[in-house]
C-alpha cells in the first residue's frame, strides 16, 4: 500500500479536496455547508492524500493572528485506519517547518475528540476546556514549532 500526500496546486485537486470534505464533514458529520467552506480557502495551503492512487484525505494550514492553524483534516471512511491521517499530519508539519517565517510559532488546531490521540503522537497537547463547534465536541490542541 502506497500513501502519497501532495500540496494542492491545481483547480482539479482543489475540487477533489472539496468533494472529500463534503463527504466527511457535510454528509457524514452533518456539518452545515455554510460552516464548512469559508473565506480562508484561498489563503490556506491545502493537501491531498491518496492511497494507491485513490483519493483518500485532505488537510490545510494557514497563518492567523494567534499563530498557525492546522484544520480541515478529513479522511474518507474506506481509507481510515491505513495511516492516511498520520501521513497528512506529517506532510503539513513538514511544509510548515520548511518555511523561514514559521520558526518558534504556535501551531494549533480544533481537534475532534476521536482525533486527539493522532495529534498527541505529534506532540500536540490539549489546552483549555472541551467546546462545541459545528455540533461536534473539540479540544484546542497546541504545540510550538
Amino acid at each position: 500500500m502506497s500513501i502519497a500526500v501532495e500540496k494542492v496546486t491545481t483547480k482539479e485537486q482543489l475540487d477533489t479536496i472539496f468533494k472529500i470534505r463534503e463527504e466527511v464533514f457535510v454528509v457524514e458529520q452533518q456539518v452545515d455547508p455554510e460552516e464548512e467552506y469559508d473565506e480562508f480557502e484561498d489563503e490556506s495551503i491545502h493537501f491531498l492524500a491518496s492511497v494507491n492512487g485513490q483519493d483518500a484525505g485532505t488537510a490545510r494550514w494557514r497563518f492567523t493572528k494567534n499563530g498557525i492553524k492546522l484544520e480541515r483534516f478529513a479522511v474518507l471512511k474506506p481509507m481510515r485506519g491505513k495511516g492516511v491521517g498520520q501521513a497528512l499530519v506529517k506532510a503539513v508539519l513538514k511544509d510548515i517547518a520548511d518555511k523561514e517565517s514559521t520558526k518558534g510559532k504556535l501551531l494549533y488546531m480544533h481537534a475532534q475528540l476521536p482525533a486527539i490521540p493522532l495529534y498527541a503522537k505529534f506532540g500536540f497537547e490539549k489546552v483549555g476546556e472541551m467546546f462545541e463547534e459545528c455540533n461536534i465536541m473539540h479540544y484546542q490542541m497546541e504545540k510550538y514549532l
